[in-house]
């Protein structure tokens, strides 16, 4: 399938910005899976200042604000051609080693009830994959997806314990939980075309385990499936801080708004 995506961040500052800057993981690369067609990246009021691979291999761009401005606008456009390969990435690579991904982090931290939920899972030889479905599963039915009731530093045992969130949560808590058992988990950000509707709030984020033989698999917790050709992969990293779209700091800022405008739909000839 081919996929055409508009991604548009527009943050706005109460005050003039007296220096910023911004590092942007928005850029998707070839991959299992995916073939990247084209890709642009386009800002207001900001300088890209170099691009680099970090250390989960992901593509990023380290840009400076421009002195004084309190708008700032980061617009991405692209077309991904995608396959279904029922959510296998294939093999490990890159520079953060396999054991690495079994740490917890602060927002992948395992408390009481993340334990008990993974001490009910069997990971015996040949029950692994199964078992992770089940997680998933799991996990959505103890978390319900509602937005507004939790943020960006939310914790999965805090998400699990008040029992509602968004897929950042669901992703941090099957994380957690895959950790838990000694199995490497790390989360993705990226995009899911949606069957009712091409405009979206957000993009979306689901988490992948490394299953022997097979590599790392997908999991959608919020959707109940492993990813298919509706999906794009964009950044990979131990938990959301590692893959966030957009993050930075500025001085002399004061509160700021930001408003996501993004399209993901079928490509067309047309388009």
């Amino acid at each position: 399938m081919r996929l055409a995506i508009v991604h548009s961040s527009r943050y706005e500052y109460a005050q003039p910005i007296a220096h910023g800057l911004m590092r942007v993981r928005l850029k998707p690369k070839s991959t299992h899976g995916q073939v990247i067609i084209n890709w642009a990246m386009e800002m207001d009021h900001a300088r890209i200042e170099t691009e680099f691979e970090d250390q989960h291999n992901n593509a990023a761009v380290l840009a400076s604000v421009e002195p004084g401005t309190t708008v700032v606008t980061v617009t991405c456009r692209g077309t991904v051609e995608t396959a279904d390969n029922a959510g296998v990435i294939g093999q490990h690579a890159g520079h953060m080693p396999l054991w690495a991904f079994t740490k917890p982090t602060d927002l992948t931290r395992a408390g009481p009830r993340i334990r008990k939920l993974a001490a009910s899972l069997e990971t015996g030889p040949g029950e692994l994959l199964a078992s992770m479905h089940l997680l998933s599963a799991r996990v959505l039915d103890a978390v319900q997806y509602e937005i507004g009731r939790t943020d960006a530093r939310t914790r999965a045992e805090d998400a699990l314990q008040a029992g509602h969130g968004v897929c950042q949560d669901h992703a941090h808590i099957f994380i957690a939980a895959a950790r838990e058992l000694g199995i490497p988990a790390r989360y993705v950000s990226g995009y899911l075309m949606m069957d009712d509707r091409s405009e979206q709030e957000a993009g979306h984020a689901w988490a992948e385990v490394h299953v022997p033989d097979l590599g790392w698999v997908g999991f959608d917790v919020s959707n109940g499936i492993s990813p298919d050709e509706r999906y794009v992969r964009v950044a990979t990293g131990c938990d959301y801080r590692d893959a966030a779209p957009i993050a930075g700091i500025s001085f002399g800022a004061g509160d700021s708004t930001l408003t996501v405008r993004l399209s993901v739909e079928q490509h067309t000839m047309a388009q």
